[in-house]
């Protein structure tokens, strides 16, 4: 049985919720943007492009359910950013786990939406500046149909259509065609019958309403919106980053503030206890003779918080959400390998480390003779100066009392 014979079975049966679902689809790669990680996750302006995405459907007049679609190791990540882009209305957003194609990813978003709703909107994630009243649009006239809808744009540029050689056989008449985007709106019943036939015969399309259209049902289109282009090579980034400096500034300028800062900050906090076996690992040098710190990795509380201070400051999530715990392959990891993989996912966000700053609390180790050392390593690993001081707490606590070591980091970083 696949996710469509049942697509309200993973969700809370006692909860209707409203009638209109969004599936925003940010389960892929994004190779053509080549910024190394899914491009839902690449920094537009200091936000990431999932966050851009949800922006708009969170002002949206009515309630409506959002199940956010992205890969497997990034559901920490997308659930932070939900949170944060719902507010108080976190409690309407889900995240779940795409597949292998767009129709498996849409497939797993329908499975994910509540009982009440009746009509699906699917939306890419990387259409991210499609503005509200482009979903309004589409919401509006799907319950005034009940057919399925789609925006689109006039297709400006003259048509040809060529053979196998590229010879040209015709010029089509642009006034019959449209430039389709998202989001794309359904009756819910209709589009999961649709997919079912779809996966009967194997079919593909590019978009959802190919998939509706081939199972015998009306689209209608409406007006769409010169800003719902979709992110996919750089250039496209740098557009987009373009339009939402000049939207920033305009409203800036409306309302006399001042410009927004491209520099953010962070805090990291951890903790670990002592072990008895092993050699302890701290702020990216190995100590001999001194007792261990335990944890599921090497237990360096130092550079976990630094680590947890850069990417709360980039809005990217935590440690815990880029390792796991329950992650074999990091059993044992030292600091270097969390901070060089939370400096590559800063650097791909568009961000630059400005310096960081740290506090250790604890009796052991004596840290005063190698703390040049220790600030010199960290420094070359996140690519800015970090800074370290030590105290203790004069006895008073688990630290005080000898029984583990806490670490508090602050980084300054700076969008490119």
């Amino acid at each position: 049985m696949t996710a469509i014979d049942e697509p309200g079975a993973i969700a809370d049966p006692s909860l209707d919720g409203p009638a209109v679902g969004v599936i925003i689809v940010a389960a892929g790669s994004g190779t053509r943007l080549g910024a190394g990680i899914p491009k839902a996750f690449v920094s537009l302006a200091g936000s990431t492009v999932l966050e851009h995405a949800l922006a708009p459907v969170f002002r949206l007049r009515d309630a409506v359910q959002v199940v956010v679609v992205v890969p497997a190791d990034r559901v920490g990540e997308a659930e932070t950013i939900g949170r944060r882009a719902a507010g108080k209305a976190a409690d309407h957003l889900r995240v779940v786990v795409g597949g292998d194609t767009r129709q498996s990813s849409v497939l797993a978003g329908l499975a994910a939406l509540w009982p009440g709703v009746r009509t699906v909107l699917v939306h890419d994630a990387a259409r991210a500046l499609t503005p509200t009243e482009q979903f309004e649009r589409v919401i509006d006239a799907a319950a005034r149909t009940g057919w399925g809808v789609v925006p689109g744009l006039p297709v400006t540029d003259t048509i040809k259509r060529v053979d196998a050689s590229a010879l040209v056989e015709q010029t089509v008449d642009r006034a019959a065609l449209r430039a389709v985007q998202t989001p794309q709106a359904f009756p819910r019943d209709a589009l999961v019958a649709a997919f079912r036939v779809a996966e009967d015969r194997l079919a593909a399309a590019t978009d959802d309403a190919a998939l509706y259209a081939d199972a015998g049902h009306p689209v209608l289109t409406v007006d769409g919106s010169e800003a719902a282009f979709k992110i996919t090579t750089p250039w496209d980034a740098q557009r987009a980053e373009r339009l939402l400096a000049d939207r920033d500034r305009d409203q800036q300028q409306e309302v006399g503030a001042r410009p927004t800062s491209s520099i953010r900050t962070g805090i990291g906090i951890d903790v670990h206890a002592f072990a008895d076996d092993g050699e302890l690992s701290l702020a990216g040098l190995r100590w001999p003779g001194e007792r261990p710190l335990a944890g599921h990795s090497d237990g360096d509380a130092v550079a976990h918080a630094i680590v947890d201070a850069l990417l709360s400051a980039a809005g990217l999530g935590d440690i815990g959400s880029m390792f796991g715990t329950d992650d074999p392959r990091f059993a044992g990891a030292s600091g270097e390998v969390f901070l060089r993989a939370a400096v590559e996912r800063l650097h791909a966000a568009g961000f630059v480390v400005v310096n960081v700053a740290v506090q250790l609390v604890g009796n052991r180790p004596r840290f005063a003779p190698r703390r040049t050392e220790a600030e010199g390593v960290l420094s070359a690993l996140v690519h800015g100066p970090v800074s370290i001081a030590a105290t203790t707490t004069d006895a008073l606590g688990f630290t005080g009392r000898g029984e583990g070591v806490a670490a508090i980091a602050t980084a300054l970083i700076e969008r490119r």
